[in-house]
């Protein structure tokens, strides 16, 4: 992978009609070759449900990598301390892998095809599935840059990592400690079933208010975090919001597929959507430039997860009644959220901190409220409290 982005450097700089990619990507293809030594290490400690282990890792190398961007980029580094970084980062982590998960893995000078063939054909499915995971999840980028430009492609990609924020930093941490569990359960498809939902659940009552609450506070939310010049992302902002509604309930469908040893169902999935994509990026594109390919992208990830959805089915069985019965509540609260928050904004205004940090407040109280009276009480929490103190 370091030697084909390295080589084909020059081909995405002509693409991209951007010069200053060269010593970027060049960079960042280090990356490669810096996270293979840990990763052995890193699934591990998963496996053996280290998880003290695995979050401290994460915390030290994410705490490390940003405080090295700052400081690069008060330097006057700009862009390239973006990539050192990440560079940073990833050898923070690198590092930190191997000492905590040393006890379980010392690499021999021995190889023996015939233990690893099982794993090959296992893994290639895997690599198929994360190249067309690639694509699939990036061809909007790629095609925005490649026909409207890097200013276009600013917009968009501001837009787009604002609201897949929570689901990248949240859900990963759920479906870490979700696979091993799910994988001992692999041959009970009634358990599995019922894990499933319950991860589902947890996923849809973290991710919903979240994203919701940034749906109807844009308009204040964007000029404090990045200044003015960047309203263009504002209506943006509000396509992808449901984008990652639609991704973080297709979500649990990874750990679902790995456990049951199936990663050849991610590969179908990652065609079919990509299938669905590409030609909804280029009608759409055309005819309606960067908010054209945003609505592109949306019914892609609608399709993404109509087409998870029948995956489980086949995996675990009928799922669909116990899913609507847990997901209507949620929702209900987020209109009652929506609701609270526009009046509010439509009496007193949106802009400034202050109405920012109230909207953010009754959105909050209002969710939490609900949350309180309908789905978990006060004793239930204290319980799990309780619990996890024990």
């Amino acid at each position: 992978m370091f030697i084909i982005i390295y080589l084909c450097t020059p081909l995405i700089i002509l693409y991209y009609k951007e010069p200053k990619l060269d010593s970027i990507i060049k960079l960042a293809s280090l990356y490669f070759i810096i996270s293979y030594f840990g990763q052995i290490y890193f699934f591990l400690l998963q496996k053996n449900l280290k998880f003290k282990s695995t979050a401290i890792i994460d915390i030290i190398g994410s705490v490390v990598g940003t405080g090295a961007t700052i400081l690069l980029a008060y330097q006057g580094l700009e862009e390239l301390s973006l990539i050192f970084g990440q560079l940073t980062m990833i050898t923070a982590k690198t590092i930190l892998q191997i000492y905590f998960g040393r006890e379980y893995f010392s690499p021999m000078l021995k190889f023996d095809f015939a233990l690893v063939k099982d794993h090959l054909r296992f893994g290639i499915f895997n690599v198929g599935e994360g190249f067309l995971s690639f694509v699939q999840g990036n061809s909007d980028n790629i095609a925005i840059g490649g026909i409207l430009g890097v200013k276009a492609l600013g917009y968009y990609t501001i837009a787009s990592q604002l609201t897949i924020f929570p689901v990248t930093k949240l859900n990963p941490i759920i479906l870490q400690v979700a696979y091993p569990i799910l994988a001992r359960m692999k041959e009970d498809p009634s358990s599995l079933k019922r894990s499933y939902i319950k991860i589902l659940d947890l996923i849809s009552y973290l991710n919903f208010p979240l994203l919701i609450g940034l749906y109807v506070t844009a308009e204040s939310v964007v000029p404090l975090l990045y200044g003015p010049g960047w309203e263009e992302t504002i209506h943006l902002i509000k396509i992808f919001v449901f984008v990652s509604i639609f991704t973080c309930l297709a979500h649990p469908l990874f750990t679902l597929v790995y456990s049951k040893g199936r990663p050849d169902l991610l590969f179908y999935l990652n065609l079919a959507t990509l299938i669905v994509k590409l030609p909804l990026l280029y009608l759409f594109g055309k005819q309606w430039g960067i908010d054209g390919i945003a609505f592109a992208y949306l019914a892609a990830s609608f399709a993404n997860m109509a087409f998870s959805f029948v995956i489980v089915q086949y995996l675990v069985g009928s799922f669909m009644k116990d899913f609507i019965a847990n997901i209507y509540k949620p929702v209900l609260f987020c209109l009652s959220m929506i609701v609270a928050v526009t009046l509010y904004k439509s009496y007193f205004g949106y802009e400034g901190v202050v109405n920012t940090i109230a909207e953010i407040i009754i959105g909050g109280l209002v969710y939490g409220i609900l949350t309180l009276m309908y789905k978990v009480s006060l004793v239930e929490l204290k319980s799990a409290g309780k619990l996890l103190k024990a």
